[in-house]
């Protein structure tokens, strides 16, 4: 089985939630990377996003896309991340994901892209620009090297739902909120119709992400979903850090605080 699956199955039987944490591949540095991924398992994240820096991000907000910039000025290729991940899976079995923009993949190679993932120790693939009809091609590559392609639904989805759910794995990632990433104070939307509706054409798990920036609104929408997805957050203390130690160390107790308000 994929690790999400087993990660997930995990959680299921402890009646716990998932805390799906996300930080950029290369921000502020690889080391500091594979640091903080370590850390942020052992302070309670079940599962971990790497974000694959690109230029032009249409999801981002500009938290995300500021942290995009310095790894890119730090000269972060896909190559590096790919040992980046190696690094961390010589310590740890967390579930892993990308989340990488279609032209990344495009570039480095479908095909090589998918096998270099499996050969890594990547478990999934979040790509915020793959439009539904443009799926199959990737999709299939991605089954062959066991690497999962989350599916991305939002609010305005209704009508598109069930053919964007179709043969999802994984689990969907569920965009909180129209517009793009970043910390917010409150939502909005109607989170228990949207989780229903969603539920009603998927049997994986659901994860709310988009704006997630407290332990308040963190232990909120666990109880309409199986996951909780916290990025931007994060990036803000690793921004702030003035190094490795303190990102760490700041990291960790904010994880520490969102995975004990989750249970």
């Amino acid at each position: 089985m994929n690790r999400i699956d087993v990660k997930f199955d995990e959680l299921k039987e402890k009646n716990e939630k998932a805390l799906i944490t996300f930080i950029t591949a290369g921000d502020p540095n690889r080391d500091t990377t594979v640091h903080l991924v370590l850390a942020m398992e052992k302070a309670g994240a079940d599962i971990v996003e790497i974000g694959i820096p690109y230029s032009d991000p249409v999801a981002d907000g500009i938290v995300i896309q500021e942290s995009s910039i310095r790894a890119l000025k730090n000269g972060i290729k896909i190559s590096n991340i790919m040992d980046i991940v190696k690094d961390i899976r010589k310590q740890s079995s967390i579930p892993l994901l990308y989340l990488v923009y279609y032209n990344c993949i495009f570039k480095f190679g479908i095909e090589r892209f998918m096998e270099e993932c499996n050969a890594a120790g990547i478990d999934g693939l979040i790509i915020p620009d793959l439009p539904l009809e443009e799926r199959g091609e990737i999709a299939e590559l991605a089954f062959r090297n066991n690497v999962y392609i989350v599916p991305m639904v939002a609010p305005t989805s209704e009508e598109r739902v069930k053919s964007i759910l179709h043969n999802g794995r994984g689990f969907v990632y569920c965009v909180s909120t129209n517009g793009v990433t970043g910390t917010r104070d409150k939502i909005a939307t109607d989170l228990e119709s949207y989780m229903n509706l969603v539920k009603r054409y998927s049997k994986i798990p659901r994860a709310i992400g988009f704006g997630v920036s407290s332990s308040v609104m963190a232990e909120e929408f666990s109880k309409y979903c199986e996951g909780v997805i916290v990025g931007s957050a994060i990036i803000k203390l690793i921004a702030a850090a003035k190094d490795k130690k303190e990102a760490v160390s700041k990291v960790s107790g904010f994880v520490r605080e969102l995975k004990r308000a989750m249970l």
